[in-house]
């Protein structure tokens, strides 16, 4: 299993073989930094770190500087963990770069990503309710959540709201993962992967790329 970081460029469209019309996205995967290789004996698991898109050494703080300085690297400014449960076929070194290449043979792909933030929702947008009767006798309640509390169920545990329950509230801005894109092509020069479908969060955000767990 491979893994990359990269970027969201944004979404297009391409012909397949059939000449039917593909929505795809283009994300720009690394090339991405070993900046720490983690061992079972020094630090209890196999795991390597990369480093992603360089940053102004001003922007970062003293102790991250000095680290990616030990990779003879710069700054980074999206910095992730790949655990390796797996030994690799080949092994890694401080400072070795990764680039698109890695999913050359790779059919299927899970990118993960932030999802866009909405900031406060209602229980309609947020959860799909079906809001109050739109005609009369309904006055300022249309998009209400209705009762939320009682002693009808879950006995015994009182007349506050249950645990759990759907109500308005921060909607977004989630840590989510879609599975099995096909990989439709990718562009070694430019370091740019383009997949089938929509991939979490806008243009211009961070993402990871891994290969998918369960293909298809």
């Amino acid at each position: 299993m491979n893994m990359l970081l990269g970027k969201k460029v944004g979404m297009t469209r391409v012909y397949d073989e059939s000449g039917q019309l593909v929505p795809v996205t283009v994300i720009q995967a690394g090339p991405c930094t070993i900046t720490q290789i983690k061992t079972a004996e020094t630090d209890g698991y196999d795991a390597i770190q990369l480093g992603f898109e360089d940053v102004k050494a001003s922007r970062q703080k003293q102790p991250q500087v000095g680290h990616t300085a030990k990779a003879n690297a710069s700054p980074k400014r999206f910095v992730r963990e790949w655990r390796l449960v797996e030994k690799p076929e080949t092994e890694y070194e401080l400072g070795d770069l990764l680039t698109v290449s890695v999913f050359a043979d790779t059919k299927y792909v899970d990118v993960i990503g932030t999802s866009k933030g909405k900031g406060f929702a209602g229980v309609m947008k947020r959860h799909g309710f079906g809001g109050f009767p739109a005609s009369h006798g309904t006055e300022r309640k249309h998009r209400a959540p209705g009762s939320i509390s009682s002693y009808s169920s879950n006995a015994g545990t009182g007349g506050h709201p249950k645990k759990g329950k759907r109500m308005g509230g921060h909607m977004g801005h989630r840590r989510i993962t879609t599975k099995n894109h096909s990989l439709v092509s990718l562009d070694e020069e430019k370091n740019l992967l383009v997949v089938k479908g929509a991939v979490p969060g806008p243009a211009g955000g961070y993402c990871i790329v891994r290969t998918a767990k369960r293909p298809q």
